[in-house]
């Protein structure tokens, strides 16, 4: 059996004020394609097919067409809900999903509704757990683990630490296996994984972090999570759909695996095609930045850094937005003045110094120390 390893769509992840979505759909009709070409029979999908509990209405049509295609008439999908993920909210089509070859794991137990002539099919499952059966008659066990958090699994806070009670829950999705290809179809962080800066630091801090000891050996452990491609023993991550901060590798991929007899193995790791390329870029003014932006193509996204001997006026800032459609950010660097003595940015000065800058832009004079007490003192009392 062929199947297909993807995790992390954020399906409505914006880059500042970028929208992302068309890039989104063009990479999942790319993966839809690969399928195709590649005859992949079952995808697994690792979790954080949204970024947030609530989606926009456009994000979730996206992902209700994507889905389906991806199924086509003789393919099986199976999705686990991530960290960024409503589960419920996910899972709450499972019903109707099913007959389309959709099996969706979220915030209550799974169960199947109804048998289905697809090629590519459930032939047996349970609470966390579901066993797909191709037209060979060739079965693959997966343990289907959506993010695993207490309140999810509706668990009281207890002594035991988290690493134990992922091995629990990882252990009873395990209940049903008697033997045959096994995957671990999760969304975890694994202590060692690379992180960037597009996860968000709540969970990765090593409170939710779990040893690679936790997972079962005899599987492949299909994650989501982290953005990077990377492998931990037998766990790997695909790494994201796209690129969704500056600081991550450009190289986007997904897993092409085959069933050997009873084990899973990487046949082919596949580049995700359809995304821009985020990229960092520096100069040295904002004429040097637009000559610099003006040797790319709008397949970039670009993060540009100034160092400047003055701050930026809205003259440079339209400048450089016309040399390229793709700038989303620009990032002032002023370390002295013209004459050479050391600038002050804002992100060191005082609450007190701020304010008074402000003042005299709008009335072109210091505040007094009066009015200056009364806001530090308001200031105060909301933080």
């Amino acid at each position: 059996m062929r199947i297909l390893h993807t995790s992390d769509w954020h399906l409505g992840k914006r880059l500042i004020d970028r929208e992302r979505l068309p890039e989104q759909a063009a990479a999942l009709d790319f993966l839809a394609n690969v399928c195709e070409e590649k005859g992949v029979e079952l995808i697994l999908v690792a979790g954080d097919v949204f970024d947030t509990f609530l989606p926009p209405a456009e994000a979730e049509e996206l992902f209700f067409r994507a889905v389906k295609k991806l199924a086509g008439g003789t393919r099986a999908v199976v999705i686990v809900s991530g960290n960024h993920d409503d589960g419920v909210r996910l899972a709450s089509s499972a019903p109707l999903a099913e007959s389309d070859g959709v099996y969706l794991f979220g915030g209550r137990a799974f169960s199947l509704s109804a048998p289905s002539s697809r090629p590519v099919r459930a032939v047996e499952a349970g609470e966390d757990y579901i066993v797909i059966q191709n037209a060979a008659g060739e079965r693959v066990y997966i343990n289907a683990l959506p993010y695993p958090n207490e309140a999810r699994l509706k668990e009281e806070k207890s002594e035991e630490s988290y690493p134990e009670r992922v091995s629990r829950w990882i252990a009873k999705g395990d209940e049903g296996y008697t033997g045959g290809p096994h995957i671990l179809l999760t969304h975890l962080f694994v202590a060692g994984g690379q992180v960037s800066d597009s996860e968000r630091s709540i969970e990765l801090g090593g409170a939710r972090a779990v040893p690679a000891s936790v997972f079962p050996e005899n599987c492949y452990v299909a994650l989501g999570h982290l953005h990077r491609r990377q492998s931990i023993g037998n766990a790997h991550y695909s790494g994201s759909l796209l690129q969704y901060s500056f600081d991550e590798n450009p190289d986007k991929s997904v897993y092409l695996l085959e069933t050997e007899g009873d084990k899973i193995k990487i046949a082919e790791q596949i580049p995700v095609e359809g995304g821009k390329q985020l990229i960092r870029l520096e100069a040295n003014s904002p004429e040097d930045g637009a000559a610099l932006l003006g040797r790319y193509g709008e397949e970039y996204l670009i993060e540009l850094t100034l160092h400047l001997s003055r701050p930026l006026v809205r003259d440079d800032l339209a400048r450089l937005k016309e040399a390229h459609r793709g700038l989303v950010s620009v990032v002032p660097d002023v370390s002295a003045a013209a004459d050479g003595s050391p600038v002050r940015t804002r992100s060191r000065m005082t609450d007190g110094e701020l304010f008074a800058e402000y003042y005299r832009s709008r009335y072109a004079k210091d505040p007094d120390d009066e009015l200056k007490a009364a806001f530090l003192k308001l200031l105060a009392e909301e933080t």
